[in-house]
Order: C-alpha cells, then sequence, then structure tokens
C-alpha cells in the first residue's frame, strides 16, 4: 500500500462509488462483487472480503476480490473462529502484519488466502452489534496505519447501514441474514404494562438513513458538528446552573460528570474525525455511538454499562441538536408503537399521548420509570425483549401483546387477525367496567371495600374519574423531581399538590413523600456509587440525611393543603425510630407555618409505609406512633426474598402468593386491627384481581391499585362472598408450597368469583 490508505486520501470518493454500484440494475451478488473490487481497487489491497453473519451466528463469505471465487457463500466461520470471527466477537478492528503467525489465525484451503499476511478487519456494526465483517489483505507483511483503519472503519459502516436497508441485498438474499428486517418474528419478554396494541414503529433512536451518511461538504459538515457540541454543552450548563439554587448544598456530581462526558476530548475528537472522512454530522455521531455501544456492552462492571447509557443520551442529544427538534415535535403516525433500548423519566412524557398506541423495550422492568408512565397512560408495554432494536426498522408493522409479554414483529394476516379479535374482547370487557364505575364495591356478604387509585402524573387525575376510584391511596411525588431538569421550586411543588387536592375534591389523597434513589436517580443531586443501591441510602433515609429537601416538600404539602385534609407518608421506614424523626420534621414545618401566621390543613394525618421486613417484629411499637400505615408489597417481598425486582435474573424466582408472603400480610392486617390502625394495600398486587381477592380473605378492606386495576378489582369484589372465601385462605396459609396460586385459583372458581 505505497503512500498509505486510500488512492485518494480519504473515502469519501470511494463511498460514492460503492454509491452507485448498489443503485445498479445489476443482480445483487454482481452489485456486491463490484463493492468489494472497488474497495480493493481503491485500498491498493489484493483481496478484499465482505462477511455477514448468518442467523445461526456464523459469518459467511459473501464476496470476495482476490480470494477463490467457489469459496464464496461456502467458507462459513463459527463465531470466534478465525481472526474474522475474532474482528466480529471484539466488535472492534484488528490489523496484523503477520496474520498466519496470530494464534486466532484459521486456515481453510478453499479460499486459497495462503500467501496474505498483512490482515486488516473491521466490523459491521448495526446498534453496536456486529452484523458482519469487512476484511482487507496483502501479501507483505506491513502495518496498516491508523488512517487506513479508520477509512476501512468508515466503509464498513456505510456497509452495515446499507445492507441492512435492503439496498444492497434484496428481502430474498437477506431471508437467512440476522439483520434482516423483513421476515416476521416472535420475541418474548416481560410484561410491564397490560393491554394489547399494533401498529407502525417509531424508532426512539431514529437511525440515520444511509442518503444521509456522505456529505456533500465535509468543511460545512465539520462547522455543523461544532455548533451543535456548543449547543449540547450550552443546554447541560444551563441545567447545572439551574440546579445551583437546591437545597441542602447538592454539588449536581451527576449533572457535572455528564458535563464532562460532552467535553470529553476523546469523544469530541472521534466526532471530528469521523467527520473529516467524509460522513455528514449525524453519521458521524451514529459511528462514535455504535464504537462505544460496541466497546462498552461487553463490560461487566455495573458502574462502566452505566456510563454506556450516558453517551448513549449524549448521542442522542447531540442528534436532537442537529435535527433541531424534540422527540415530541416528531411526526408519528397515529398508531405509532415506540420501540427503545430504554427510555429515561421524561423520555415518554415527551412524545404525543394521542398517538402512542404501545411501548416496547429491550431492556428495563416493570418498576421502571418508562413501565410506571406506561400503566398511567393505560398504553400496553413489554420489556427486556433482547435483540429488538436490531430486529425493527422505522414505520415496521408490530404487536404490543401486554397480555402475554411478547412483541410480533411483522406480523402475518392471520395473526393481525387474532389480535383484533382479542382487541374487541377487551374493548368488550372495558365496556363492563365503565358500567361498574359508579357502583359501589360491596361484596356479595356485605362488606364494603374502599377502591382507591395509584398516581403520580397528570394523566392520572383524568384516570380518577374515569374509573370510578374512591380517592388517591397513593400519589408518588417523585415523578414531578425525575421530569424535570432541576429541583423543583417550592411554588411548583405547591401548584402541583393543590391541582391533584382540587381534582380529588372530597376524595382522600395519600401522598408518599419523596422516594428517590436505588434505580431512580436525579441528575441534579448528588450521588455516591454505591454497590447495592436498592438496599442504600434512599427514599426516607435520603429525605433524613438532607433534612432541607425533605422540609421543603413537607412545607408545599401543607401550604397546599391548608384548609382541607392532608395525608403524608414516609416510604421505606426500617426503624421506629426513623419515623419518629421523619414526624418530628413535620412538626417542625406546622410550627414554622404558625409562627408566621399561615394557614395550615384542618386534618393532618401522618403514617408509614411498611415495605421494610424489619417493621413485622416491631409493629407494636410503630404502630401507636402512625394515624394509618400501608403496605408497599413490591418492595416488602423483594426484600424478604432477597430478589430484586428490577432484575429478570431473579424478579420471578418467588410468587407473592406464597405462604410466607401471605403469612405477612396477615400478620400486618391482624396488628392494625388489634390497635385499630387504618391499613392498606397499595402496591401492585392490589391491581391484580386473584392477588385482590387473596388481600381480601386476609382482611384487608382498603386497596389501592393502579388505574388499569380499577376496573377488574371492582367486579372481582361484587362477586365475591368473603365469609367462604376466608374459610378457604386460612387452611392455605398452612400450606409447605412454594405457591398456594393454584389453591386459590382453585377456591375462586368453587366460589364463582370473578378473576
Amino acid at each position: 500500500m505505497p503512500g498509505g490508505g486510500l488512492t485518494t486520501r480519504g473515502p469519501r470518493n470511494l463511498l460514492r462509488q460503492i454509491r452507485e454500484a448498489m443503485a445498479g440494475a445489476a443482480p445483487a451478488q454482481e452489485r456486491l462483487d463490484t463493492v468489494v473490487r472497488i474497495i480493493a481497487q481503491s485500498m491498493v489491497a489484493e483481496v478484499c472480503s465482505i462477511y455477514l453473519r448468518r442467523a445461526s451466528g456464523e459469518l459467511e463469505l459473501f464476496a470476495t476480490q482476490g480470494l477463490k471465487p467457489e469459496a464464496v457463500h461456502k467458507t462459513r466461520l463459527r463465531p470466534g473462529e478465525g481472526l474474522v470471527g475474532e474482528v466480529a466477537r471484539s466488535a472492534q478492528p484488528i490489523s496484523l502484519s503477520d496474520a498466519p503467525a496470530h494464534p486466532s489465525f484459521a486456515y481453510r484451503p478453499e479460499t486459497g488466502e495462503d500467501p496474505y499476511h498483512a490482515f486488516l478487519g473491521a466490523p459491521l456494526l448495526r446498534g453496536g452489534r456486529a452484523i458482519g465483517v469487512l476484511v482487507v489483505q496483502n501479501r507483505s507483511e506491513r502495518r496498516y496505519d491508523e488512517d487506513e483503519v479508520e477509512d476501512i472503519q468508515t466503509i464498513a459502516m456505510v456497509l452495515a447501514e446499507t445492507v441492512a436497508s435492503g439496498e444492497l441485498l434484496g428481502q430474498e438474499e437477506l431471508r437467512d441474514i440476522e439483520v434482516a428486517p423483513h421476515r416476521p418474528e416472535r420475541l418474548k419478554g416481560q410484561l410491564f404494562a397490560e393491554g394489547l396494541a399494533f401498529g407502525h414503529v417509531v424508532l426512539h433512536e431514529a437511525p440515520v438513513p444511509p442518503e444521509n451518511l456522505l456529505a456533500e461538504d465535509p468543511q460545512a459538515e465539520e462547522v455543523r458538528l461544532h455548533e451543535a457540541l456548543v449547543g449540547l454543552k450550552a443546554n447541560i450548563d444551563k441545567m447545572l446552573e439551574g440546579g445551583q439554587g437546591g437545597l441542602a448544598g447538592p454539588s449536581f456530581e451527576v449533572l457535572e460528570t455528564y458535563r464532562m462526558f460532552a467535553d470529553d476530548r476523546g469523544w469530541n475528537r472521534s466526532l471530528v474525525e469521523a467527520v473529516r472522512t467524509g460522513l455528514t454530522a449525524e453519521a458521524a455521531v451514529d459511528r462514535v455511538r455504535n464504537e462505544h455501544r460496541a466497546r462498552f456492552a461487553k463490560a461487566r462492571d455495573p458502574y462502566i454499562k452505566e456510563r454506556l447509557h450516558d453517551f448513549e443520551d449524549l448521542a442522542n442529544r447531540l442528534l436532537r441538536v442537529l435535527a433541531g427538534d424534540r422527540p415530541g415535535e416528531r411526526e408519528l403516525p397515529d398508531d405509532a408503537i415506540l420501540v427503545a433500548r430504554n427510555l429515561g423519566p421524561a423520555d415518554l412524557l415527551e412524545y404525543p399521548r394521542h398517538k402512542l398506541r404501545g411501548l416496547l423495550l429491550e431492556e428495563g422492568s416493570a418498576a421502571s420509570h418508562a413501565a410506571i408512565v406506561a400503566r398511567a397512560l393505560q398504553i400496553p408495554c413489554v420489556g427486556r425483549l433482547m435483540g429488538l432494536r436490531d430486529r425493527l426498522s422505522e414505520g415496521d408493522l408490530v404487536i404490543a401483546d401486554g397480555e402475554t409479554g411478547e412483541a410480533y414483529l411483522r406480523p402475518r394476516p392471520d395473526m393481525l387477525a387474532a389480535v383484533e379479535s382479542r382487541m374487541q374482547v377487551r374493548s368488550q370487557r372495558e365496556a363492563e367496567f365503565a358500567a361498574l364505575r359508579d357502583t359501589p364495591a360491596v361484596t356479595l356478604d356485605g362488606q364494603r371495600i374502599t377502591l382507591l387509585t395509584n398516581a403520580g402524573l397528570a394523566v392520572d387525575l383524568e384516570n380518577l374519574d374515569a374509573v370510578g376510584a374512591e380517592g388517591i391511596g397513593l400519589f408518588r411525588t417523585e415523578f414531578q423531581f425525575m421530569v424535570s431538569d432541576e429541583l423543583p421550586r417550592l411554588d411548583s411543588q405547591t401548584a402541583l399538590y393543590r391541582r391533584v387536592l382540587d381534582t380529588a375534591g372530597r376524595r382522600p389523597v395519600t401522598f408518599r413523600t419523596l422516594d428517590i434513589g436505588g434505580d431512580k436517580v436525579l441528575p441534579y443531586l448528588e450521588t455516591e456509587r454505591e454497590e447495592n443501591p436498592a438496599l442504600g441510602r434512599r427514599a426516607v433515609r435520603l429525605g433524613l440525611d438532607r433534612p432541607g429537601l425533605l422540609r421543603l416538600q413537607l412545607r408545599a404539602l401543607l401550604t397546599a393543603a391548608a384548609g382541607r385534609e392532608l395525608r403524608v407518608m414516609f416510604p421505606m421506614i426500617a426503624t421506629v425510630d426513623e419515623f419518629r424523626h421523619a414526624r418530628e420534621l413535620v412538626d417542625v414545618e406546622c410550627a414554622w407555618a404558625r409562627r408566621r401566621g399561615r394557614a395550615l390543613p384542618d386534618l393532618l394525618r401522618v403514617g408509614a409505609m411498611i415495605e421494610c421486613p424489619s417493621l413485622l417484629w416491631h409493629l407494636d411499637a410503630l404502630l401507636p406512633l402512625t394515624d394509618f400505615v400501608s403496605v408497599g408489597t413490591n418492595d416488602l417481598f423483594q426484600y424478604m426474598f432477597a430478589a430484586d425486582r428490577t432484575n429478570p435474573l431473579v424478579a420471578d424466582r418467588y410468587d407473592p402468593l406464597s405462604p410466607p408472603a401471605l403469612r405477612a400480610l396477615a400478620e400486618i392486617q391482624r396488628r392494625c386491627a388489634d390497635t385499630g390502625t387504618p391499613v392498606s394495600v397499595c402496591g401492585e398486587l392490589a391491581g391484580r384481581p386473584l392477588e385482590a381477592f387473596a388481600l381480601l380473605t386476609l382482611g384487608f378492606t382498603r386497596l389501592s391499585a393502579p388505574a388499569g386495576g380499577v376496573g377488574p378489582v371492582k367486579r372481582m369484589i361484587l362477586s365475591a362472598d368473603l365469609g367462604a372465601a376466608r374459610r378457604g385462605m386460612a387452611n392455605l396459609l398452612g400450606s409447605s408450597s412454594a405457591s398456594v396460586r393454584g389453591e386459590l385459583e382453585s377456591l375462586a372458581r368453587k366460589l364463582n368469583v370473578t378473576i
């Protein structure tokens, strides 16, 4: 390779030749053969080969210039086999001066590559995953320089996008290629929010289309990139400045780290170098994002993986700055199914609600922010769909099955017909629930059940009347903090709480104080890395460590509730002393308001959430101090069973309808009944008919369910005879089984309870 790199510096001319070859009318194989011939000639290489990954994971030689033609479509390498397999495995380029001497070298006699020593391979990356490998080889033992490595990576990027988009090969040729976005597929994930919908894919991370990869004016693109980076950093600086007025002197370490990433020399240099090779600014961002994704995704350290999300979000923000828009301003189809790897607290709310039909995620958990928002919006959400993003293209038809936790990609007509039939059945059921909206929740034997709803977003307030709930049993105050770029000030917090109380009218509202930490991280609050954040400084622990933050929220609540009832409860109380200290802060704020002649609530009730198992053996000390308690079954059970509910590897290793869980609930209900302490259940269990049936049989008469669960649970209540059901449950509590779900279902059927 005399002169180093392309015969004309920079791959711009080569990329244009490749595009012209792809646009030709020749058969697909001829066009691919032309592409490798052009690359070999331009890079003064004696061999150029393209390998693509089959659905089996094998890398198949699809085209070559220099190796034996008869090896095409015959030579296949297993995952990790040979240097080509190593390039795909590592998702990194490999440059060698003497390839046969490398321990990973695998000799295939049918290719005739014996004479070639110099080897340069680059992965075809899409979504951070290698879908193929581009290789150039030479006879002489020489080391390819940095410019040549940069050039082949740029070419590989363009080839990856054109192969995946179907421009280079047609549907028939891509039939067995893993990137093929054409055939129907079914992916099994996890149910995050119930419902059923089909529609057209909208990618949260909008890809850069192949026609927008090459720059007409590289210098102008570099200027665009520079201006976009300046704008991105200015936005982050604005967020930092807005947070400086926060209480308790937060250093905003996370946001400053975020700003540090935006100013990272390596990241900026990679972007500029990619543009200088002839890519558009958008293509440069996409390429660098792919490279970071491929590198970081292999890390085992959770902290390093979190940094990948930082870079991902920076890249997405930079692409939006370049496009001059926001997700909420994008043109969406009326039947949009949003597809993303993961979503932050505010992302989903930025999209027009009336056009969203469903949400599909590669990552996340049922307890994630996106899942909670999806349940509030009452749109089906399925997560943990591995490989989803790389299997879909913008506009693909897809089914989000929030009943089975599955996604159907490009479904067949008969599958669509079956889903439409199921949707009609769901519509009929929803009409039945709507008809019960104003019917009191009274069992067949006359037991009155108070049925409340959980809330936290503005849309939840609309659901309050729609589902006929008797109040809000759990208002998650942290959402206001999570969707804000800075700490919400006193007046904005007060306005929200006042609006909630105004909407509820005479119906009770229970406000849960700020529950952040763990998986709920606020970028403008100082945080420290914790090995196990679920057991770390979160919820009331954070509030007690930063009394200024908690006092500000309590002040807003007291102000908003002036002249009416205020119900406040503290989350994650683990010791009686924690509740005492938290309640003392309420007293301090009440005294502060009285000294200034400010109006206070007519009735103030302060409660605790029971979600730490330690309280089960100290209820005799806690209950006399509280005005009410609420059982948070989501956290209570994850701590009881030592199984992180956000971790898909262990979240399903226990059943909440197991004797240990039910006995714990029975003990809480009995102690509350003995002391006359009002008790409710506000976890996810309260919104599922069978689980709610179990709660009623244990003696609970106050349930707070997600909006979508109010109707089904009320229908169950109206069909239940609790006297007979409680006798049946008493026998199940002594079971030695891991779960009594089957027995409960049998009991419900025997008693004609609608579940």
